[in-house]
């Protein structure tokens, strides 16, 4: 093929408004329709709406999908993550007295739990527990920045917008509303003589940081938060087992149904290995019974840790 030839390939596609539906360069640009049958120029689709190529293709149509079991088990799974902020600073800072750990441990659910329902309520369609989202199809929809198209290398046309709408916005909406209820509920405990402060400073800088992880690790995040729950739940259940000092089978047990806070610790660790099953399977229904799985790590851990302690290990 000569020089020529190859000088002359060039991707051609109508620009400006046209009347009639015609291509668009890239992944993620599309055309939305007007309300006199015009169509627009080839750019972003507006909030809530996203190029689907099954149906007009090139052409911006509403997200109408109802969230699925994955999608829904994601917002669960970036719900969560606060909670067990606050549940590991209240450990590990505040655990002095049971009515300061008590308190906390409700402030915490109230504001996760009220702030999840609120975002809900005034997502599209308002009032109802119900969230309209546009799918996910593969890990470049969450990062549409990167994939605006360059024609023939002469102008880089801006396609970026919420491709997995509302996935991204959501979750934002939900992290400051929860971090203003923050504020707003421990006030309000403080005047029960429930001790916030130090709590609050920890939620004032944990959110932030949870908006920008999101951010820049949604994608992510979505496809891989069942085998982190999965993993997560595993090491922290062993970790939680591997610090008490008397590692005999009969201490661990005892001590495991006699303290209360080794118990909701335990309990923790078992509805997160739940919800990393149930995250992973395809079909929750017919691999329920993967479920009595959830206490065989604590389980393992009891009846082999007289064969790994150290102190064994290095006497013989």
């Amino acid at each position: 093929m000569s020089f020529s030839k190859i000088g002359a390939l060039r991707y051609e596609f109508e620009r400006g408004i046209i009347p009639e539906l015609t291509s668009c360069p890239g992944f993620y640009c599309g055309r939305t329709k007007f309300l006199d049958g015009n169509w627009s120029e080839c750019g972003g689709c507006a909030r809530g709406y996203r190029r689907n190529d099954n149906i007009d293709k090139y052409a911006c149509v509403p997200c109408d999908q109802d969230l699925n079991l994955y999608a829904w088990l994601y917002l669960g799974f970036m719900a969560i993550l606060p909670l067990l902020l606050h549940f590991t600073f209240t450990d590990r800072k505040i655990l002095k007295s049971s009515r300061n750990t008590i308190g906390l441990v409700i402030c915490a659910v109230l504001e996760v739990a009220t702030a999840g329902a609120i975002t809900l309520l005034l997502w599209e369609p308002v009032g109802q527990f119900q969230v309209k989202f546009c799918g996910v199809e593969s890990l470049s929809d969450w990062y549409p920045i990167f994939y605006n198209p360059n024609p023939n290398y002469e102008e880089t046309l801006h396609c970026s917008y919420e491709a997995v709408y509302p996935l991204y916005t959501i979750v934002l909406v939900f992290y400051a509303l929860a971090d203003v209820l923050m504020v707003f509920v421990r006030l309000i405990a403080r005047c029960f003589k429930i001790k916030v402060a130090k709590s609050i400073y920890s939620g004032l800088y944990f959110y932030p940081m949870l908006a920008l992880g999101h951010l820049m690790f949604g994608g992510l995040v979505y496809s891989v938060f069942p085998y982190i729950t999965i993993v997560t739940s595993v090491v922290s259940c062993a970790y939680h087992f591997a610090s008490r000092s008397n590692q005999t089978i009969k201490a661990l047990l005892w001590e495991s149904i006699s303290d209360w806070r080794n118990i909701g610790v335990i309990f923790c660790h078992w509805f997160l290995h739940a919800y990393g099953i149930a995250s992973i399977t395809e079909n929750l229904y017919r691999d329920l019974y993967l479920l009595v799985l959830v206490p065989v790590p604590a389980i393992l851990y009891i009846l082999t840790a007289s064969f790994t302690d150290p102190n064994k290990v290095n006497g013989e």
